[in-house]
């Protein structure tokens, strides 16, 4: 006989508990990364550079599927970093049309 706390709704509860978590800390990441992404805007701002660059891309493509270990497969992993970086673009393209000076 099962226990309460070995059912599947316990067990899901507690599986959607530690997503939540997880979630919680992918948010905090993210905007850890977007806060970097402002300085790189303010630098290609005064550095005259181009939002996109093709080959950094590539190279944070590399940098991702290589450090993973599943079980995500790369070609998801690389497409959920297409999405972020797209997100961040739009971050570095508003840190770069304010005026210097401002945040």
């Amino acid at each position: 006989m099962t226990s309460q706390t070995d059912s599947p709704e316990a067990r899901l509860a507690a599986c959607r508990e530690r997503i939540d978590d997880v979630d919680r800390r992918l948010v905090a990441i993210l905007n850890e990364r977007a806060s970097i992404v402002e300085r790189v805007g303010q630098a290609k701002r005064e550095a005259n550079l181009a939002v996109y660059e093709p080959k950094r891309e590539d190279a944070v493509y590399a940098n991702v599927t290589a450090s993973n270990s599943g079980p995500l497969a790369n070609d998801a992993l690389q497409r959920i970093f297409e999405r972020i970086i797209d997100e961040m673009r739009k971050v570095q393209r508003e840190r770069m049309s304010q005026p210097e000076g401002t945040k």
